[in-house]
C-alpha cells in the first residue's frame, strides 16, 4: 500500500497533556496542603478520586464519555462552544464541579474548608493554562512528514478546550491540512462515522491512511474498525491485552517516518 495521509491524535500523542495536568495538580496541592496542614500527595490522590466519582454523577457524563472529555479536563475547561445542548449544561455545571471536587478532596482528609476548595479550584484552572507541553520530537517528526503526506488532527474533546490547547502551542496548527474535534462532530473516537468523516475530508480510502495515537480504546480501535492501519505510540511500555491489537507499535514518534516508508 501507499500511505497518502497520516491522522494524529492530539493529547499525549503530540501534546504532553498528562504532564500538564500532573504539574498543575502538584502546584495546586502544595498550596492547599500548606494552608490546611496536609500531605500534598495524599491531597492530589483524594481530589483525583473525588473528581472522578463526582463527574460520573452528572447527567452530562454519558455525553462527555462519548465525546471524550475526561474529569480532569472538566477541572479547567469552560465549555462555551459546541452546538450540542449538553455543552451548555457542562458550562453551567463546571464551576460547581470544580469547587466541589476540591472541597470534597480536602474533606476526605479531614479538612472541612469550602472556601479553600473554591480557591484551589481557581488556582488549578489558572495553573493548567500556564503549562502547555509538546513532546521533544513532535515538531521534528511533523517537519519530516509535511509535504510527503496529508496530515489530519483527529482529537476527542470539547471544541473550545481543544482549541485552547492548540492556541497554547500556536506553531502546531499550521502543520495540518484538517483539524477535526469530536465535539463539533457529535461523536468521539472510536466512532466509525467520525473516522469516515475524516477520510472524506482527506479524500482517501481506509487503506490510504494511517492513524497514530496513544489510546487503544479510541485511536487504535477506531482505526481498526474502519480498516485503517493503526500505529500505537506506547511511550510508557504499557502491557496490553489481546482485545485491541494495533497493526504497529512504536515507543516514540521518531520511529514513525521510517515506519511509514515500509507500510
Amino acid at each position: 500500500m501507499t500511505v497518502k495521509a497520516v491522522l494524529f491524535d492530539l493529547d499525549d500523542t503530540l501534546l504532553w497533556d498528562e504532564r500538564s495536568i500532573k504539574e498543575a495538580f502538584e502546584s495546586t496541592c502544595r498550596l492547599g496542603a500548606e494552608e490546611a496542614g496536609l500531605d500534598p500527595e495524599r491531597l492530589e490522590e483524594a481530589v483525583r478520586r473525588e473528581a472522578r466519582a463526582l463527574y460520573e454523577t452528572y447527567e452530562t457524563y454519558p455525553f462527555t464519555k462519548n465525546i471524550g472529555i475526561n474529569p480532569f479536563e472538566a477541572l479547567w475547561g469552560h465549555f462555551r462552544k459546541g452546538d450540542h445542548p449538553m455543552f451548555r449544561k457542562l458550562e453551567q455545571i463546571a464551576p460547581e464541579y470544580r469547587r466541589n471536587a476540591w472541597t470534597r478532596g480536602l474533606a476526605a482528609l479531614g479538612a472541612d474548608r469550602p472556601e479553600l476548595g473554591a480557591r484551589l479550584a481557581e488556582a488549578f484552572a489558572a495553573q493548567r493554562r500556564k503549562l502547555p507541553y509538546v513532546y521533544d520530537e513532535t515538531f521534528t517528526v511533523l517537519d519530516e512528514l509535511r509535504g510527503r503526506y496529508k496530515l489530519l488532527l483527529l482529537t476527542n474533546g470539547c471544541p473550545d478546550l481543544q482549541q485552547e490547547k492548540l492556541d497554547g502551542v500556536p506553531a502546531l496548527t499550521p502543520y495540518f491540512d484538517f483539524i477535526l474535534i469530536s465535539g463539533h462532530f457529535g461523536e468521539g473516537k472510536p466512532s466509525e462515522r467520525l473516522f469516515a468523516h475524516a477520510m472524506e475530508q482527506l479524500g482517501i480510502s481506509p487503506e490510504d491512511g494511517v492513524m497514530v495515537g496513544d489510546k487503544l480504546t479510541t485511536d487504535i480501535l477506531g482505526a481498526n474498525r474502519v480498516g485503517m492501519t493503526s500505529v500505537w505510540i506506547n511511550r510508557n511500555n504499557v502491557k496490553r491485552g489481546d482485545e485491541i491489537v494495533p497493526k504497529h507499535e512504536i515507543a516514540s514518534l521518531t520511529e514513525l517516518p521510517a515506519l511509514l516508508k515500509h507500510i
